[in-house]
């Protein structure tokens, strides 16, 4: 599968500039993904944003990440590793870090 943008979500703070981008993309037939890290994983907690998820082309979470910051907490997405972001990022034409 091959991506038109690729957000790469670092900061749990990301959801006002990922939500609307995110949105935008569907509106425009674009083909997008994301990568959570770090505490940005904290969005996946909102359901406005598991409900965004559903439309992006791949949606991973760091399972790292996932662990240090959501604790036992079923994930919403796919768990993955900086292997599944780099693959991410190949796929990608274009990437937006927030």
């Amino acid at each position: 599968m091959s991506l038109d943008l690729l957000f790469v979500v670092c900061t749990d703070r990301g959801a006002r500039v990922l939500m609307p981008l995110a949105a935008a993309c569907g509106r425009a037939g674009k083909t997008w993904g994301c990568f959570f890290t770090n505490d940005g994983v904290n969005l996946l907690a909102d359901a406005a944003v598991r409900r965004l998820m559903q439309e992006a082309g791949r949606s991973v979470a760091c399972e790292y990440s996932w662990e240090r910051f959501m604790d036992d907490s079923p994930c919403p997405v796919e768990l993955g590793s900086q292997t599944d972001h780099s693959a991410l990022v190949a796929e990608a034409a274009s990437i937006v870090t927030i």
